[in-house]
């Protein structure tokens, strides 16, 4: 599967106007993959001019949504058919295991698929009767598509989070620029070929790889954008924010997380660690929602500590291309040094560090990283309380459900939660009290398209997946219409 060093404008490969490129980066060996097309501002007002376009003469919102899942659905079968070749981009571009890539590249084909459906039925449900207290007038509230997207996606899940945006965007009629992670471009240009592949009328969906400072930007600002949806940091997300204010844009973000995993003491100890272990660990602890602070009860504290170091320090780390590899290397050397800072912030800060925190002996080249666990550090420490995204976690105990609830909930933050507890009632009882968005319970991390995904506090603003992604699109017209033969006589007797 080659790599394109050109943008995807207009239905056509382009090359950038000032012929700007930065390279990709192998995050294994450190090698360059690939040397990719950096838009400038220029470029990035011709993708939207293209999506403006196609929005307002091409066509593209007239067409009912069978039309546009017929689209859909050819680009989730073109996804699966290319599923190897895309999960062993990913791995090459981000570092995570195969596995876990390919399990990415299926539920990006099933979002694409789940999507196509939620089109077909917003034909039934596009317009809604509105019952009126004056029998003289009739009214529908209406659904229309919001116009041009900007969408601008992080390195974690490359492929998986341009399919949460693009997939509900083009079901609901809108038209899109997407705008990839520098870090992690290539199954986003995949994504344009697919597209081009199937078929998908020229403008609707434009891919322009850059910088963020140059190419994020002049998404973000440009006047004919209408929408801009992100996934990212807190503080891009606030510089958007501001931007948007502006022209009082509409938008949507997914940030950054600090999540809480409440484990009480009936908790059965081996279900505990395996999930405890899935919520930081994988895709290696750079998940926005990671569980990353774990409250566990007093009495399961110390029996629970010994068992996780005792199975985290199993995990094996390498290639993610070669069998039994569970932990790839981080990103890019940035994101590696980040977190080699909080790890050593948190020694500085009086933390005890129980295992790992250093890059395994058996790998000098790549950003690897051993799982890493800290344990005895106060809940206003930066490591308690800060997004490292990365493969830390840190434990705490607690003695009752209150303490426990409330120290969850101390946090900027609030994407996720999880708790765990033999007890169903108090696992349902204690997730209807934490502030967050989405809440595990006797889990942590499952997420499946058909649910809303998002935070409260600073972790967003809106939903994604499920019929809530569809609505973050759309756009709700009241049509009200004046029934009556009689004349209606205010000015005119």
């Amino acid at each position: 599967m080659s790599v394109t060093t050109e943008l995807f404008i207009n239905g056509k490969w382009v090359t950038p106007l000032k012929g700007g490129s930065f390279a990709s980066i192998d995050p294994t060996s450190e090698k360059e993959i690939a040397s990719i097309a950096a838009a400038s501002r220029e470029d990035v007002d011709l993708a939207v001019k293209a999506a403006r376009e196609a929005f307002d003469t091409g066509g593209w919102p007239e067409l009912s949504g069978k039309v546009r899942a017929g689209y859909l659905r050819r680009i989730a079968t073109l996804i699966r058919e290319k599923q190897q070749r895309l999960a062993e981009l990913e791995v090459r571009d981000n570092g995570k295991p195969l596995p876990e890539a390919l399990w990415d590249i299926g539920d990006t084909a099933y979002c694409f698929d789940f999507y196509a459906d939620l089109a077909e039925k917003l034909d039934e449900q596009q317009e809604q009767p509105v019952a009126l207290s004056d029998d003289r007038f009739s009214s529908v509230a209406r659904k229309e598509p919001v116009g041009v997207c900007g969408a601008i996606i992080p390195w974690n899940f490359p492929m998986l989070m341009a399919a949460w945006k693009v997939a509900p965007a083009l079901a609901a009629g809108c038209t899109v620029v997407l705008k990839p992670s520098e870090v992690t471009p290539l199954t986003a240009l995949q994504l344009a070929e697919i597209a081009h592949q199937a078929a998908l009328p020229a403008g609707v969906l434009n891919v322009i790889t850059g910088l963020g400072a140059e190419a994020g930007s002049a998404l973000t600002e440009h006047p004919d954008v209408d929408k801009l949806a992100f996934t990212g940091s807190v503080a891009t997300g606030r510089k958007i924010m501001q931007v948007a204010a502006a022209e009082i844009k509409n938008v949507s973000l997914e940030l950054g997380g600090k999540s809480a995993f409440i484990l009480f003491d009936d908790s059965d100890i081996e279900k505990a660690v395996e999930w405890i272990l899935f919520g930081i660990f994988w895709n290696k602890g750079e998940v926005c929602s990671a569980t990353s602070r774990v409250l566990v009860q007093r009495n399961l504290y110390q029996p629970l500590l010994a068992r996780l170091v005792e199975e985290a320090e199993k995990i094996k780390i390498g290639n993610g291309m070669d069998d039994g590899v569970l932990l790839g290397p981080l990103v890019n050397a940035a994101q590696y040094e980040k977190v080699q800072r909080a790890i050593a912030q948190g020694v500085e800060e009086g933390a005890r560090l129980l295992s790992g925190g250093k890059r395994p002996q058996q790998h000098e080249k790549g950003y690897f990283l051993q799982p890493t666990i800290f344990t005895e550090m106060t809940e206003e420490s930066e490591l308690w309380r800060e997004e490292i995204f990365g493969p830390v976690v840190c434990v705490r105990a607690f003695d009752d459900e209150a303490e426990a609830i409330a120290s969850a909930n101390r946090s900027r933050f609030g994407l996720a939660a999880a708790v765990m507890s033999e007890d169903l009632a108090r696992a349902e009882r204690v997730a209807r009290k934490l502030r967050a968005g989405i809440v595990w319970v006797n889990c942590s991390q499952p997420t499946f398209t058909e649910a809303p995904w998002g935070g409260y506090k600073q972790s967003g603003i809106g939903r994604e997946l499920g019929e809530w992604g569809l609505n973050n699109y759309l756009e709700t017209k009241q049509i009200t219409r004046y029934d009556s033969s009689q004349p209606w006589g205010w000015y005119l007797k």
